[in-house]
């Protein structure tokens, strides 16, 4: 799997059409660049995703406005190629170099044309400590990553760059002007007009220092944690897709160990089976994940080409858990994921089915649930209070039971939840709304949810396990490719 990310825009040539070399994702760093590579090299929009270059933005921090005795203008940028043009001509033509005090700050050596310039306009050359000169300015001119140390510091920025002039940023113009880098990527460089400038920069001296509201926005989009995050999630879907592979999220509910516990809706499995199971496990080198394995380690974790991991998930929270399950953890070292339900002591919600009422089994004991979560070997999960279908419910009854199961799980095991089952796999938005609103990191549906399951943390997919699974019908379900093969038919 190969992805290739996308500064600027790219030549444009037959063989590049045919070839456009991107990989198998293309990481474009603004809105610009992604038409860029749709409209005249042909990419297919879905390969390209838009990846913005992150900045530390803690780094930055907001100041107060400089006091000066006139104002302080600082151009941050090269001098040479159309950014060189840019600024030669904002000076020539744009700035009032008597009204305003002009500093350059550039790694590039000035060129002879600047030269004249030098008695009205300091040149800083390369300045080691940027943020104490944007302290210092009135006003920055700059695009791309000097845009968003300006914002950072809340001081007024007037973005342009080699391709447009989207002009002091604003709450109002703040997507429109990332969508070109702030300036530096656009259809054709210096797409600008001139004769405006003059009066927008004298405009944009007299403008209030921006929102913090604008600030919040720009380390939404540019924090180094989200652009690693988005950059983590490309190459998860990625590999996901192009392997055609993903964890196995295995399903149980209930285990028996005589023929006479069956019961009519298929969600038990015969102990004898379960350990069949464990054992191709063990065998085919499978260690088993929780969801709190991967809130520390990562999502990503998943994937690890080096391991094999599956996730073990059990439904309901059974008395057969606590006695059938549980040995069997301990003899294989394997950890489990039970989904319990708290305000009911049996099954209530299939017993009182009047079509195809089912036979009433037990639930755990609170004892029992406290010892299994203090083994390290069980991660307990909430499943609501009495197992209704969350999406016949409003959202305060949806509220109430995934809330108070929660709350008592958690005051029972001392521990924070990490995972939610919808009870059938039935939800709706507000489900999945409650569901984070509430403080769970994932949920789990059955069989919903996009086939990478990073791509919908509450609304993971999971495969179900029934009486009629043997060994084979296992190694069928936990292959990693099952739930692709199973969308294909």
């Amino acid at each position: 799997a190969m992805i290739t990310s996308v500064h600027g825009r790219q030549p444009v040539h037959g063989s590049r059409k045919k070839f456009h070399a991107l990989g198998d994702k293309a990481l474009a760093v603004c809105e610009a660049v992604r038409e860029q590579l749709i409209t005249a090299l042909g990419v297919a929009p879905e390969l390209i995703s838009i990846g913005r270059n992150g900045i530390n933005t803690e780094q930055y921090q907001p100041c107060p406005a400089p006091i000066n005795d006139k104002p302080v203008i600082s151009i941050i940028g090269r001098l040479t190629g159309p950014k060189g043009e840019l600024c030669y001509r904002l000076l020539d033509e744009c700035l009032d170099l008597t009204a305003y005090r002009v500093q350059i700050a550039t790694g590039s050596a000035v060129p002879e044309r600047f030269l004249r310039f030098t008695e009205q306009v300091q040149f800083l050359g390369y300045v080691e400590d940027v943020p104490q000169l944007i302290a210092e300015s009135d006003l920055v001119i700059g695009a791309g990553r000097v845009a968003m140390e300006a914002i950072l510091m809340q001081r007024p920025i007037f973005a342009i760059g080699e391709a447009l002039a989207p002009g002091l940023i604003t709450l109002d113009n703040l997507n429109k002007a990332m969508a070109s880098n702030f300036g530096d990527i656009g259809p054709k460089d210096l797409d600008i007009d001139f004769a405006t400038l003059p009066q927008r920069i004298a405009d944009a001296l007299q403008a209030n220092s921006p929102d913090l509201k604008l600030i919040e926005q720009v380390k939404a989009q540019y924090d180094l944690r989200a652009v690693t995050d988005q950059l983590e999630q490309d190459y998860q879907s990625v590999y996901v897709y192009k392997q055609r592979r993903e964890m196995p999220i295995i399903m149980y509910h209930r285990f028996i160990k005589d023929d006479s516990e069956k019961g009519v809706h298929g969600t038990y499995m015969h102990v004898d089976m379960l350990e069949k199971h464990f054992k191709l496990l063990k065998r085919l080198g499978y260690q088993t994940l929780t969801f709190a394995n991967l809130a520390e380690q990562g999502f990503a974790e998943r994937l690890n080409p080096n391991k094999k991991y599956i996730m073990l998930t059990v439904d309901d929270g059974y008395k057969d858990n606590y006695e059938l399950l549980f040995p069997l953890l301990k003899k294989y070292n394997f950890k489990a994921v039970i989904y319990a339900v708290t305000g009911e002591e049996f099954n209530r919600w299939d017993v009182e089915q009047a079509d195809n009422p089912e036979k009433r089994v037990p639930l755990m004991s609170p004892a029992q649930i406290k010892e299994m979560a203090d083994s390290g070997l069980v991660e307990f999960g909430g499943h609501t209070l009495t197992h209704p279908h969350l999406d016949t419910l409003d959202k305060d009854s949806q509220r109430f039971e995934i809330a108070e199961n929660k709350t008592q799980l958690e005051q029972l095991i001392g521990k924070s939840l990490y995972s939610f089952a919808y009870p059938f796999g039935s939800h709706n938005h507000d489900s999945k709304d409650l569901a984070q609103e509430l403080g769970y990191p994932f949920a789990v549906a059955t069989n919903s949810g996009p086939l990478a399951m990073h791509e919908d943390k509450y609304q993971i997919r999971r495969i179900a396990i029934f009486p009629r699974t043997d060994v084979f019908g296992l190694w069928r379900k936990v292959r990693g490719n099952y739930t692709f093969r199973k969308r294909e038919k």
